[in-house]
Formats: C-alpha cells, sequence, structure tokens
C-alpha cells in the first residue's frame, strides 16, 4: 500500500544519509520528490535517477537552506516543477562540536543558523502555499541531544531544542488552516558517517540502548512517511521520539 500516492514533498539536505533514505523510501511510497543537496551535484542528480525510475518525479535542487533568500527561490522553484506542496522535512543540519570553553562564537552562530533559522526560513517560505491550498505537513528534525542536552554539544542541543519549540508553536498558528507541525527527534542513526567511527565505541552507544541496536535511515523515514500521511491527520505539534528507547 502506497500511503503517500500523489503527494509532493520537500526534503532539505535530502542527498545523503538520514535524508537520502527519507527521499528513498517516500519515492517508494509514491511520493514526487524535490530534495536540496548543498555540494555534491553528481550524487544528488543520481539519486534523483535513481527515484524517477520507482515512477515518481524527482528532482535535485542545490540550495543553502540557512540562507532565506534561498529557501524562498527554493519554494518558488518546487512550486513551479511540482504544482502543490503537501510535504516539508526540514532535515538539513550540522554539527561543531566542542566543550563550551573551546566553542567559538563562530561554531555556536554556523550551527543555530543551518540547524534553527533554516526551519523558520523554510516555514515561512512554504507558509502562503500552504495556507492556500489549506493544508500541509511539515515535519521537522530535532533529536534526542535535543531533549536531554549532551557535554560538548551545547550548540547543537540548543538548536535542536529551539526547533521544538518552534514547531508547538506553528502547531498552534497554522493548525486552523489544516496545516501540521511536528517534530522528529532520532537517537543514534547508523549512516555513513557513523561507519567512519571505531567500531568499539559504536558497539558500547549500541548497547546502552533498550533495543540494542542503532537505527537506520529507514527508521526516521518509516516515521515521516506516518507524520506525512493522512493516516496523522489529527496530530500536530507532537514530537516522536526515533530511538530504541534512549530517552524514555
Amino acid at each position: 500500500m502506497k500511503l503517500l500516492e500523489g503527494k509532493n514533498a520537500i526534503i532539505t539536505g535530502g542527498s545523503r544519509g538520514i535524508g537520502k533514505g527519507i527521499a528513498q523510501v517516500f519515492a517508494e511510497h509514491g511520493a514526487n520528490v524535490a530534495f536540496t543537496y548543498n555540494s555534491s551535484a553528481e550524487s544528488a542528480n543520481a539519486l534523483a535517477d535513481e527515484l524517477s525510475k520507482l515512477g515518481v518525479k524527482a528532482k535535485a535542487y542545490q540550495s543553502n537552506a540557512a540562507s532565506f533568500k534561498e529557501a524562498e527561490q527554493l519554494i518558488k522553484d518546487v512550486a513551479a516543477d511540482f504544482g502543490d506542496i503537501d510535504i516539508v522535512i526540514n532535515n538539513a543540519g550540522i554539527t561543531k562540536d566542542n566543550l563550551l570553553m573551546r566553542m567559538s562564537e563562530e561554531d555556536f552562530d554556523k550551527v543555530i543558523e543551518v540547524n534553527l533559522k533554516s526551519i523558520f526560513n523554510m516555514t515561512k517560505a512554504v507558509q502562503r502555499t500552504m495556507l492556500k491550498q489549506r493544508k500541509g505537513s511539515i515535519i521537522n528534525m530535532s533529536s534526542v541531544v535535543g531533549v536531554t542536552g549532551n557535554a560538548g554539544q551545547a550548540n547543537y542541543a540548543a538548536s535542536k531544542a529551539g526547533i521544538i519549540g518552534f514547531s508547538k508553536s506553528m502547531a498552534q498558528e497554522l493548525g486552523s488552516r489544516n496545516i501540521r507541525t511536528n517534530v522528529i527527534a532520532p537517537g543514534f542513526i547508523e549512516t555513513e558517517m557513523t561507519e567512519k567511527l571505531d567500531e568499539k565505541v559504536v558497539d558500547g552507544w549500541r548497547q546502552a540502548i533498550p533495543l540494542k541496536r542503532g537505527g537506520a535511515p529507514e527508521d526516521i523515514a518509516n516515521a515521516c512517511v506516518f507524520l506525512g500521511s493522512d493516516l496523522s491527520s489529527y496530530i500536530t505539534g507532537q514530537v516522536l521520539h526515533v530511538d530504541g528507547g534512549m530517552h524514555t
């Protein structure tokens, strides 16, 4: 059963890791997928070709979510190419970890700009389109760290906690127009980035998780399918923890 048949979705940071996993699962569920990438045009266009073979429309856009102007342009371009915009998944994010005593102002500002201000940029840009449609599902990617905090990640935790507060406010502002805003808080998700880490360290993390394993991008993607589909039509302003029980 294809739960997203005919819906149009935008995924920021969609060319690798969790974003790529979401794009693939969305296409399998019948969604047309517009996704952004930052630098690697070759792999982004290869993914668009791969998704198109599933019988959906797919297109990659180079766009920096931290730029308000670029977010506005992205929404214009996607609306022109796809028509309605049913789902927006704000997934683009970075880390610049350090203890506060060693963290530069630049590293704090950059993480807030890319992770948190991008949510403002994208929501503000797509709001008019969704208000006209009188429908839409916005899914913002936070983190278990945004709820629990984590030493060495004050900038990242602040940005991800800010996403939760912003999303709950949008749920209240936009709900009367049938625009839903929800948050997914992933735990330890294994991607190409985690493959570079020491296996013993990674296994230690797995053992500390009640389900005794890291998550896969598909685990996050499946939660996005639920929140993007009509199955969740009465759910807004919620934080869905997809973390194997790390935060209970």
